[in-house]
């Protein structure tokens, strides 16, 4: 589950780690009013706005703003505000921005230059251990960076038996090029953030940039952070973070439903019962030469209410021109399946796309039985290649 930036930011100043200090509004004028709150907290002369979407380059697409007195703020919330931000984590679409972040100025000079570094904190899936990536190379670009600098990307794996030790703190700080009191804040920091990402169960914790400020603090100048959604029943306080308006609407209605649903986008609808036959179904189609419109797992425990459940959702996609329902009846029983398709068929109506059944296991006969006599206009198969091959001929 993907937070918002002042959500992560409030997270992380739990655990310690020192963080840009925000106000958020949803307003023009609570955005005035916790800029002045936020001068009277931090002193504070300039204000950066920023839009709370769960997208990262918001400063690229015009999401990011810094303003230099109170009318600034209220023009550029103003803007903000409302706004379809399209950033290269959005996709053409954007995604509307419903909340502003007004944040302090911490680019302020001072004895030294200001520096940004990059820092993440995630599981390393070829070791099966925790890691933390970091470069000296923050900001915007890092993506870049990644891609045509990659020794400059620095990572330290973290023994889960000993968990995160002083010395590779310091080893972080010192590959980082910091000295003296930046040198010390950075390795608190490292400790801090370390813990957070540890103790919240998290799955992504991204600090893009670390910022060194010109008096040797270090902060948190953003903040992306993805929760293990297996882990929030331990922790209340942050499942309550969650934004369904940052979440696909079908995907949020196929989780109300119980169902394991990702949109994708090709053109083929697909209802399976296991996520390893999703995936192999998925294949059979793309081998047809179809496309796969979604993954959708009706799970062990599918009912009629179910399968008429992720019907609907299917259909909602308007690109998607033939289902193919292929279910292997184990626990799952293939007749309740079949019941399902029926009543789905009565229920909605005007289903006008070609449905492909494959339906083998538990009370596969019986399942055969309901559709035959119901009169609907489903094609049945036996084997899956023939399934995949008659969802090719449907859409020919």
């Amino acid at each position: 589950m993907n937070i918002h930036e002042y959500q992560a930011k409030e997270t992380l100043k739990k655990y310690g780690v020192a963080i840009q200090e925000g106000i958020t509004a949803d307003t023009p004028d609570q955005a005035v009013e916790a800029a002045k709150a936020l001068t009277e907290q931090t002193g504070t002369q300039w204000w950066v706005v920023k839009a709370q979407i769960h997208a990262g380059g918001r400063g690229k697409g015009g999401g990011v703003k810094l303003a230099k007195s109170i009318d600034d703020v209220k023009e550029v919330s103003s803007q903000i505000l409302g706004m379809q931000l399209v950033t290269p984590q959005t996709g053409p679409e954007g995604k509307k921005v419903h909340k502003v972040l007004i944040a302090q100025d911490v680019y302020y000079p001072g004895e030294s230059e200001p520096a940004e570094f990059y820092m993440s904190v995630l599981l390393n899936r070829n070791t099966g251990r925790n890691m933390l990536m970091y470069s000296t190379e923050g900001g915007m670009d890092i993506e870049e960076v990644a891609e045509k600098t990659p020794h400059l990307i620095f990572k330290e794996e973290i023994d889960p038996k000993v968990g995160l030790q002083g010395f590779q703190a310091r080893k972080v700080a010192f590959n980082l090029g910091l000295s003296g009191k930046a040198f010390k804040e950075m390795v608190k920091f490292v400790m801090a953030l370390y813990k957070a990402y540890e103790e919240t169960d998290s799955a992504l914790f991204e600090i893009n940039p670390v910022l060194k400020t010109s008096d040797d603090k270090i902060i948190a100048v953003d903040a992306k952070v993805n929760l293990d959604d297996n882990a929030l029943y331990r922790h209340k306080d942050l499942a309550n973070m969650r934004d369904i308006n940052e979440e696909d609407p079908t995907e949020v209605e196929a989780g109300e439903a119980n169902l394991n649903y990702v949109k994708l986008d090709g053109n083929v609808g697909c209802m399976v019962n296991g996520a390893g036959l999703a995936m192999a179904t998925m294949d059979m189609i793309k081998l047809s030469g179809g496309e796969p419109a979604n993954f959708l797992d009706v799970g062990g425990t599918a009912n009629a209410q179910t399968v008429e459940a992720g019907f609907r959702i299917i259909l909602k996609d308007p690109n998607v021109k033939a289902i193919l329902i292929n279910v292997f009846g184990g626990i799952v029983r293939c007749d309740r399946v079949a019941q399902g398709v029926v009543d789905a068929y009565k229920n909605i109506g005007n289903i006008d796309i070609p449905i492909i059944v494959r339906l083998q296991g538990t009370n596969a006969e019986e399942a055969a039985k309901l559709i035959q006599e119901s009169g609907l206009k489903v094609t049945s198969a036996i084997l899956l290649k023939d399934a995949a091959a008659k969802v090719k001929e449907a859409l020919a």
